[in-house]
């Protein structure tokens, strides 16, 4: 996006390659009932001290989740507050800033004018980041405050516009699921529908009764129920939960079921004058509580852990992790689309071992036939995630698996991969196995010339090396391909004869043989090259 002479000089700086501390950074997280401004001082990686934070009372979320668009009240109200935080970042020293927006402005149909118009008036750029992302940035926080150790813990961040559910431990997230029901999000929708506080209460305690934990992660016994959010946050103070010597407060689902009580005979206004609730949190956390009741109850806990993190602080850590990361950005949005798509895998059971496997090939042959495909990083990413889920699938059913595998990739979301790209790798599972892409096949006809071929050239490569693994023995430790003539010789390090998978080769090497015009030659390492040493298809 272009920018003014003047944009240039009162933006801080994002580009700066070489990073030393002390750093001083900022985050803005746009959500639904809320804008927050937090600038801090890293003296390490992890280590920071907050400098400043503000939080804006700006509530995007009822005009997004009312009408599908926000007025212009509140991006005005918006507008003024990021050229405040844009002066902020200036007289604070900070070199570098990452603002996010979530649901309300991820909804909005105006929501990509909305940004353009920030970037134009404050020189900030905004990221509309989705239900994963935040989930991520949420666990970079609570990572950094609770030690996790090697248990699982359900973690649970409520906003004004969604609630992120996962199953995490100390190496990151097992799974994730984000749901529309947010703070703010219950109460635009539900009020008005009963006109007596009990009324209303049984009917958020209904509406709340259709969240659940997903039937593949049940077999897991979490240690605990981690909760963020302001709405927690301010249940933990009225239930007069001091933080501990690390920063967590506690808070009882007994506590918590009084203080349902308690709110739900109360008033806007009682809640205000007597409870000392802010205004704009006086009405969202009633609906919140119920929220955070029925997950406790999910999670079989029976105390909910408060550390007083957020995405804010996930937002931090995040920035500063890509700015010292030695890999760069390239090598952070590989790390990220590796680690979204284990997530993925595993809440569809998947076999890990034989997707992790399959990914290394992919990669390892993707990266040796470069000059080949021509293919850049994106699609790299891309084969990636396609190549470690191509078969959660048949967690639906492994009749058609492949299919199964196309629609469960292509309406999730990953971190690192657009909703677009997200359509090519679920096209690139589904082509696996079975039928070579076809321009009537779903997804595919959609596509441009340059997207079928790349799709073309990638099931290709995920074909064949899928085939060194198509009975998920692992017998194959690494492939080594190189192009000779009008064949591709590929030699596989194993044990055994490998006899099964040069078949399996034979049978679904016939994409890669179409799409690139060369005949696929199988030779172990030891042997000569003899007509006999290898499997023509």
């Amino acid at each position: 996006m272009p920018q003014t002479d003047a944009q240039r000089e009162n933006e801080p700086d994002t580009a700066q390659s070489g990073v030393s501390f002390p750093l001083r950074v900022a985050a803005i997280d746009m959500g639904s009932n809320g804008i927050r401004f937090e600038a801090a001082e890293f003296s390490d990686p992890t280590t920071f001290e907050v400098l400043e934070y503000e939080r804006v009372p700006v509530r995007l979320g009822h005009d997004a989740f009312v009408s599908g668009k926000l007025s212009d009240g509140v991006m005005d109200a918006a507008a003024e507050a990021f050229v405040q935080f844009r002066d902020r970042m200036k007289e604070l020293g900070v070199t570098h800033y990452r603002a996010i927006a979530t649901s309300a402005v991820r909804e909005s149909r105006n929501g990509a004018e909305f940004v353009r118009r920030l970037f134009a008036e404050s020189a900030i750029e905004v990221e509309t980041i989705t239900g994963t992302e935040e989930a991520k940035l949420v666990w970079l926080a609570v990572s950094s405050a609770v030690p996790l150790a090697d248990e699982k813990w359900i973690l649970v961040d409520l906003g004004g516009g969604s609630v992120e559910v996962s199953l995490v431990d100390n190496s990151g997230t097992i799974w994730s699921q984000s749901h529309t029901m947010g703070s703010v999000r219950l109460l635009t929708e539900l009020s008005g529908v009963s006109d007596t506080p009990g009324g209303f209460r049984r009917l958020l305690a209904e509406y709340a009764g259709t969240l659940n934990i997903p039937a593949a992660a049940q077999h897991w016994k979490p240690a605990g129920l981690v909760a963020t959010g302001g709405n927690i946050e301010a249940l933990a103070a009225l239930a007069g939960s001091e933080p501990d010597a690390t920063g967590v407060s506690r808070v009882s689902l007994e506590e918590l079921r009084a203080l349902i009580d308690t709110l739900a005979r109360l008033s806007y206004k009682q809640r205000v004058d007597d409870l000392g609730l802010r205004k704009d949190r006086a009405d969202v956390i009633l609906p919140a509580a119920v929220v955070y009741e029925r997950l406790g109850v999910l999670a079989g806990v029976s105390t909910i852990l408060v550390p007083h993190v957020g995405i804010k602080d996930g937002v931090l850590l995040d920035l500063v992790d890509e700015l010292v990361s030695s890999g760069g950005h390239v090598d952070r949005l590989d790390r990220e689309v590796y680690q979204g798509a284990m997530a993925l895998g595993r809440r569809y059971l998947f076999d890990e071992r034989h997707g992790v496997r399959v990914a290394e090939f992919s990669r390892s042959l993707f990266d040796q036939l470069a000059d080949l495909h021509g293919l850049g990083e994106p699609d790299r990413r891309i084969l990636t995630a396609a190549a470690m889920v191509h078969e959660i699938g048949q967690f639906v059913s492994y009749r058609r698996h492949h299919r199964h595998s196309f629609y469960l990739i292509s309406y999730a979301d990953l971190p690192g991969l657009t909703a677009r790209e997200m359509l090519l790798t679920g096209l690139v599972a589904r082509y696996h196995r079975r039928a070579a892409p076809k321009e009537k096949h779903d997804g595919f006809r959609n596509l441009d010339d340059d997207e079928r071929e790349r799709v073309r050239k990638l099931s290709a490569i995920l074909r064949v090396a899928d085939s060194f693994d198509r009975e998920h023995l692992q017998r194959v430790e690494n492939l080594s391909a190189r192009v000779d003539g009008d064949q591709l010789i590929i030699e596989p390090d194993g044990a055994g004869d490998l006899l099964l998978e040069q078949w399996a080769l034979a049978r679904k090497g016939q994409l890669f043989e179409s799409v690139f015009g060369l005949a696929l030659r199988v030779e172990r390492p030891s042997d000569t090259a003899t007509d006999d040493a290898g499997v023509a298809t």
